[in-house]
């Protein structure tokens, strides 16, 4: 059978992740030093572990309504009240738990996008987000956020067409580990209010949000998460909040996350996901609301010494925007050398060393992603490497 000739053009206008041939390219190495994957390397909070643990023990291991179980929806309501001020129960607010925050992505995305609409995505961005559009043969609108990474409203204002449905931002931002500002947030989602275009807002990273370099935690005006959903207590009828569990936690394989916003869109959102996803898995859902309890600081400020270790050590060398969220570098690769991030990329898999490079995140290739979600020993090992390729 000729199967090449049953393949869709939606498969054939996607191509395999960037990230999964360096994977492919470090199985080939005996001991490669992995700064590719983002994946936090500590365990699973003991908390989570258990409370999931004892759902499967009780025989909580069956479908779950689409939705979500109740007691999860009420706590991420009750948390969503406390964290970024929405009403705990609205007619007009609704919840969705989601299969990992892609899950809530794709969902959302097949729920608004058709053929020929238009979204307007971050550049750099996360490998799925210019997939999501073509699965819904619609078309993503990168918007150009060199040098400094930052999503503003004065940047995606010009891209707005009568044909776009959303605007979507992920803060703290992978590649990049670049968190908006408040006001920055706030000036986004007043833009796609006024303009009735929705604004997601990914927020997988919201617990992994630290100062800037050399400003205390406790320095004023910090904000923990800033997010288009604060000081405006019914951004529920214009945002959708996508957050998720497997980075804060650890748990990435348990693929669990949720939306919440606008109740028609999450309606419109669930009954997609009853003939796909179906629900999420049932045990660690029941974790989940565990782990909304646990205090996650330690690891957090781990990650922000980590930071700044490698801005000391790179910063000197390259260009890089200071990360303040997530747990990845997005270093330039230093003009002189004349290479394009994936030749550069290409040339440390010599040196045994695993990053991911830029064009994989974006319509250049002019820098590379660096994640320092590993142990202090490998974080070192890498920076060594990028020190002596840097000044090779």
């Amino acid at each position: 059978m000729d199967i090449a000739r049953l393949i869709s053009d939606r498969a054939h206008s996607i191509d395999a992740s960037g990230i999964r041939r360096v994977f492919e390219l470090g199985a080939t190495l005996k001991n490669p030093c992995n700064l590719s994957i983002g994946q936090p390397e500590f365990p699973v909070p003991e908390a989570v572990r258990r409370a999931t643990i004892e759902a499967i023990d009780a025989g909580r291991n069956g479908y779950t309504v689409t939705q979500g179980v109740a007691p999860l929806l009420d706590r991420l309501r009750a948390h969503l009240a406390q964290d970024v001020g929405w009403p705990e129960r609205h007619d007009d607010m609704g919840v969705l738990v989601t299969s990992g925050t892609s899950g809530a992505l794709v969902l959302a995305a097949m729920a608004l996008l058709g053929p020929g609409d238009e979204c307007v995505i971050p550049d750099p961005y996360f490998v799925m987000y210019p997939a999501l559009a073509k699965l819904c043969a619609a078309r993503a609108v990168p918007c150009d956020t060199y040098p400094d990474f930052r999503l503003t409203a004065s940047r995606v204002e010009p891209l707005l067409t009568e044909r776009t449905k959303f605007v979507l931002a992920c803060s703290p931002g992978n590649p990049t580990g670049v968190t908006l500002t408040q006001r920055e947030c706030d000036d986004l989602r007043d833009l796609c209010r006024a303009r009735n275009v929705l604004l997601i807002s990914d927020e997988i990273y919201d617990r992994f949000v630290f100062p800037a370099p050399g400003t205390p935690w406790d320095a004023p005006g910090f904000v923990r998460c800033p997010s288009p959903t604060r000081q405006s207590a019914d951004s529920y009828q214009d945002t959708l909040l996508v957050r998720g569990f497997g980075k804060t936690y650890a748990c990435t394989g348990w693929r669990l996350g949720y939306a919440a916003g606008p109740r028609r869109l999450i309606e419109e959102m669930a009954k997609l996901q009853q003939y796909t996803f179906v629900c999420a898995p049932a045990p660690a859902q029941w974790g989940a609301i565990a782990a909304l309890d646990v205090d996650m600081r330690e690891p957090v400020e781990a990650y922000a010494r980590r930071r700044d270790r490698v801005l000391e050590r790179l910063g000197p060398l390259t260009e890089i925007a200071a990360p303040t969220g997530a747990f990845y570098a997005f270093p330039r690769v230093p003009e002189r050398l004349g290479m394009t991030g994936t030749e550069f990329a290409t040339r440390a898999v010599e040196h045994s060393l695993l990053v991911i490079p830029g064009g994989v995140f974006s319509t250049r290739d002019t820098h590379f992603r660096m994640s320092y979600a590993t142990d202090d020993a490998t974080l070192d090992r890498g920076l060594d490497i990028l020190e002596k390729m840097f000044k090779a």
